[in-house]
C-alpha cells in the first residue's frame, strides 16, 4: 500500500440543488475516495463538500476551505473522485497544479490517474496542463483575431477618455509652468482630484499618459487643420 502521511482532504461536489438533496452523487464520490484511502493506507481523511455549486470556477466555499488548509499545511493532499468535480476548466486545473507545486502539496484525481505523488501520475497531470496551456493560447488567438476584425471595421477599442477638460487643462498648465510629473501628481492627490478612470490616486506615470494623450490629440488636430488648408 502507498502510505501517505498527514491529513488527506477528499473533495466532493454536485452542481444542482436536486443532486445536493438526494446526496447520491456526493456519497458515491465519498465512497470512491474512502475506498482509495483504505487501499493506500491513508489514515486521516477529511471530506469537504460543495453541494449545489457549479464547477465553472473555483469560487466555492468548500474548495476555498480546502485550498486554505493545504496552503497552511494542515493537510498534505487533495483527492477527488473525478477531475470535473474539482473543476470543469482546464485553465483552473493548470492553476491548481502550479499552486500545488508552489505550496508543496499533492493532487490526486482518481478517474484520470492524476497523482502528483507518483512519477506516472505527475506525468499525466503535466499532459493535462499542456492541454490547458494550448487552450489558453487558443483563447488569446481568438481574442486577437476578434479585435483585429473590430479595428478593421473602424470600431474604437479600449476605454474612452473620461478625464474632464478642466483637469487636463490644469495638468497642461502646470507642465507648461515647469512642474515635474511627480509634483503635478502630488498636487492632484492633495486636492482629491479623481484619476482618468475614477481612481483615488495619481502617479507620475498617470500624469505622463495624460500629457502623451493630449500631445497626440493636438498633433492629430494640427494634421487635420493643415490638410484642410491644403
Amino acid at each position: 500500500m502507498d502510505e501517505q502521511t498527514g491529513t488527506i482532504i477528499g473533495y466532493v461536489r454536485v452542481s444542482t440543488e436536486e443532486q445536493a438533496d438526494s446526496r447520491a452523487g456526493l456519497e458515491a464520490q465519498r465512497a470512491a475516495i474512502l475506498a482509495e484511502a483504505t487501499r493506500r493506507g491513508w489514515h486521516h481523511v477529511e471530506i469537504i463538500e460543495d453541494a449545489g455549486y457549479s464547477g465553472k470556477d473555483l469560487r466555492r466555499p468548500g474548495i476555498v476551505e480546502a485550498l486554505e488548509a493545504l496552503r497552511r499545511h494542515d493537510a498534505s493532499t487533495l483527492v477527488v473522485a473525478k477531475l470535473d468535480r474539482l473543476s470543469r476548466s482546464m485553465l483552473d486545473f493548470a492553476g491548481l497544479m502550479n499552486r500545488a507545486t508552489r505550496e508543496h502539496w499533492s493532487l490526486v484525481a482518481l478517474d484520470l490517474a492524476v497523482d502528483t505523488t507518483t512519477p506516472a501520475g505527475e506525468m499525466m497531470a503535466n499532459v493535462l496542463a499542456t492541454f490547458a496551456q494550448f487552450e489558453r493560447r487558443l483563447i488569446g488567438q481568438r481574442t486577437r483575431d476578434a479585435l483585429a476584425v473590430k479595428k478593421a471595421a473602424g470600431v474604437q477599442l479600449g476605454r474612452p477618455r473620461t478625464m474632464p477638460d478642466d483637469v487636463l487643462a490644469r495638468i497642461l498648465e502646470e507642465r507648461a509652468a515647469g512642474r515635474s510629473t511627480p509634483q503635478i501628481a502630488a498636487g492632484l492627490n492633495a486636492d482629491s482630484v479623481p484619476t482618468v478612470h475614477g481612481g483615488q490616486r495619481w502617479y507620475p506615470s498617470t500624469v505622463s499618459r495624460a500629457l502623451s494623450g493630449a500631445a497626440t490629440r493636438e498633433a492629430e488636430e494640427l494634421a487635420r487643420a493643415t490638410a484642410g488648408e491644403a
